[in-house]
């Protein structure tokens, strides 16, 4: 039988009440492996490829961390902070506010489901929020969607969890992933971890993920890091 996964409207209560710690750029995601390198990354790789951007979206924004580190390369963006919760988008949005000399937009809602219209934006960012994702359709929808809010030139930058095609190699990578946890805070935490996963999560392998970018029109999809059950990678518009 398979797993009914949590609601939205759980998962939204989820990040409602964790707040503070997504709010620090160090230790606000020691849980995703490698998550501070691939922070410096994305943001280092935006600002290389795309120097003269004007406007950023970040989907599932969180409390800011991404725009955040974005804008201590380029200052004065103007940004569109997307997420569910809305404590999550007070704090993105009074956090973006001091970093930036542009306007800062927010939008409270499901990015399956919001309009975020046509050639609006010159960056898309997407930290680890695409795994809430569940059929092909959305995948596929989401993605085109994303695609369309990209000026030419555009790029879509994803740090998010991933699973592995075959069975034994998933198996050892979650176990990995596992011993992670538990060197970083014990057992119960990586219990804790592992369970919300499990309840909220539906991951998808990294190749399955470039090829639903390709699939949408991208025209270079490639990998910027990757390490047991997280990867990075870049889509080029």
């Amino acid at each position: 039988m398979t797993k009914t996964k949590s609601t939205v409207e759980q998962i939204r209560a989820r990040f409602d009440a964790d707040v503070e710690r997504f709010s620090n750029l160090e230790t606000g995601v020691t849980a995703q492996v490698d998550s501070g390198l691939c922070l410096d990354l994305i943001a280092a790789s935006a600002t290389a490829t795309n120097p003269q951007a004007q406007a950023v979206l970040d989907v599932g924004c969180g409390a800011g961390n991404y725009t955040v580190k974005l804008l201590q390369h380029l200052p004065t963006l103007n940004c569109t902070l997307l997420d569910l919760s809305r404590p999550m988008l007070d704090r993105a949005q009074q956090r973006a506010a001091a970093a930036t000399s542009g306007q800062v937009t927010t939008i409270q809602g499901d990015v399956r489901e919001v309009d975020l219209g046509k050639g609006q934006f010159d960056l898309i960012l997407a930290s680890t929020v695409l795994h809430h994702l569940r059929a092909d359709a959305e995948w596929e929808g989401v993605y085109d969607k994303l695609y369309r809010a990209l000026r030419p030139g555009g790029m879509l930058y994803i740090y998010d969890m991933i699973t592995h095609e075959l069975p034994a190699i998933d198996a050892g990578m979650w176990s990995r992933f596992g011993a992670y946890l538990t060197n970083l805070k014990g057992e119960g935490y990586r219990d804790h971890v592992l369970g919300y996963i499990d309840d909220e999560d539906t991951p998808r392998s990294l190749g399955y993920q470039m090829g639903v970018a390709l699939k949408a029109g991208f025209r270079t999809v490639e990998v910027l890091h990757k390490h047991l059950n997280f990867a990075a990678y870049y889509a080029l518009k």
